[in-house]
């Protein structure tokens, strides 16, 4: 058993097995409205990914590090902060594709529209659209400095972890009203 739970593809791998076998039991493959259940599921499990980390940044990791004695510190920089953002930026881009992919999918392009009465899932989405952006273009590159996985001096790493902390955090504050809005769409018919 603990050679099964140490593994986490193992875990994996049985979770989507027990997933399919549910979903086959249930009859879920017999229609498209099955294939848009499916991409919105991946949809939530990468939302899950995403959201996850930037709470564990905000909430455990940025809170936590003034705390950690110096001689630790090197190792969340070069072990845990590198994987953390690997799946954390990835998680950002795969949310926003696979949330695409459902809005294409049902043919819903109100979700787009900029109009007055436009829907809760148009501005969760166009908030989560700037959140991965940010991830993407302003938290990662600073990141990268802060980290020394890109070459920087130790005013320009200081800086970059500022700057990146506030990415973070404005990430954070939106994440509130977007979560809000995807969720009472999912309930509502605004």
């Amino acid at each position: 058993m603990v050679k099964f739970f140490g593994n986490l593809s193992y875990v994996l791998a049985a979770g989507l097995a027990l997933l399919i076998a549910i979903l086959a039991v249930a009859g879920q493959f017999s229609n498209a409205q099955s294939i848009t259940s499916i991409l919105i599921f991946l949809h939530v499990i990468c939302g899950i990914m995403w959201i996850g980390h930037l709470y564990y940044f905000n909430f455990t990791q940025i809170p936590t590090m003034p705390k950690i004695p110096a001689e630790l510190k090197p190792a969340i920089g070069k072990y845990i902060a590198p994987e953390a953002l690997f799946w954390f930026r990835w998680g950002a881009a795969f949310t926003v594709l696979t949330g695409l992919v459902v809005i294409h999918q049902k043919g819903d392009d109100t979700a787009f529209a900029l109009a007055p009465n436009f829907r809760l899932i148009g501005i969760g989405m166009y908030l989560a659209l700037f959140m991965a952006a940010n991830v993407w273009f302003f938290i990662w590159p600073n990141q990268k400095k802060a980290l020394g996985i890109v070459e920087a001096d130790a005013d320009t790493k200081a800086k970059s972890a500022s700057l990146a902390m506030m990415g973070s955090r404005t990430n954070t504050l939106l994440s509130i009203p977007m979560l809000y809005c995807m969720v009472a769409q999912s309930i509502s018919p605004w």
